[in-house]
């Protein structure tokens, strides 16, 4: 067993990105820059924009958090939005998500210009992803295919099972693995809450690559998958005790695993270096760069 370690992935992309940045501030263009809007005191949250904004200073980018109360209404978080749109500074925005009840985070979403949308979560971006056009591309899933590349697995050809249909993870790592991006071409299996114990069993069983985001604790056992399976666990569950596990039961599944992402240090990290690749492409679309 071999261990998908984000935290190395990640810093070399981020560099990679560093790089590039250098390059166009010595031509003489400003830096890239990212705003995050934060609503309310969420921890998990807070944790994750502070993550955001270490990397975009690694990056080489400005960055700017903006602050809202719980109380926040819509028409005012949309409102903000639109000025952020409007601000040709700023290249990427992010709401980090997610946001209180009274909100509807789609509404939010799509209130992103399509060109800011880093996350890749606007419907314009989501169905250019989708036909195999150029588009940012939601963030956790693009981490996903980053990792894999990093690493040199063998993706073309190989029968992949995610399990979990959400917007953010399932559904768009479905679509990329199995378009033909640079890495993809694989055949894709996509299970859900629906899906029939006996089929899930038969569908893991023979994958060799499983991607899971369901937020269950240990949901993936180690009966469910063969030897030399590439595991790739997206979850991040806290339990009782305060320790962060994923998906999957790691002790007991990762000896029957060729690669399997730890947690955390596994996706969570490559989120972050996915929003900053597609910051830059922002950054380059804004100066017809390429």
């Amino acid at each position: 067993m071999k261990l998908l370690d984000g935290k190395i992935c990640a810093e070399s992309l981020v560099a990679d990105v560093a790089v590039k940045v250098n390059g166009y501030i010595a031509s003489g263009l400003r830096k890239p820059h990212m705003t995050v809007i934060l609503v309310g005191d969420h921890a998990p949250s807070e944790s994750y924009v502070k993550s955001k904004i270490v990397s975009c200073r690694k990056a080489g980018f400005d960055s700017a958090l903006l602050r809202f109360p719980e109380t926040v209404s819509e028409s005012e978080l949309l409102a903000a939005i639109t000025a952020i749109n409007a601000d040709p500074s700023t290249d990427g925005l992010i709401v980090q998500l997610p946001v209180p009840q009274h909100i509807n985070p789609q509404n939010i979403i799509n209130a992103i210009a399509p060109e800011k949308d880093i996350d890749g979560f606007h419907p314009t971006n989501f169905g250019r992803m989708t036909l195999g056009q150029k588009a940012f591309r939601p963030a956790t899933a693009y981490g996903i295919c980053k990792l894999l590349q990093f690493y040199e697995i063998t993706v073309k050809g190989k029968h992949c099972v995610v399990i979990g249909r959400s917007n953010i993870v399932g559904k768009p790592i479905s679509i990329m693995l199995s378009n033909d991006f640079d890495i993809g071409n694989a055949t894709v299996t996509l299970t859900h809450i629906e899906t029939p114990r006996e089929l899930l069993l038969d569908e893991t069983r023979r994958a060799d690559i499983i991607v899971v985001a369901v937020g269950i604790p240990g949901f993936v056992t180690e009966d469910m998958v063969k030897e030399g399976v590439v595991m790739i666990d997206v979850g991040i569950n806290r339990l009782e005790n305060g320790s962060l596990v994923g998906d999957v039961d790691f002790t007991r599944v990762s000896s029957k695993c060729s690669w399997i992402t730890p947690v955390p240090g596994g996706v969570g990290r490559m989120t972050v270096a996915a929003l900053m690749i597609n910051t830059l492409m922002a950054y380059q679309n804004n100066f017809d760069l390429t």
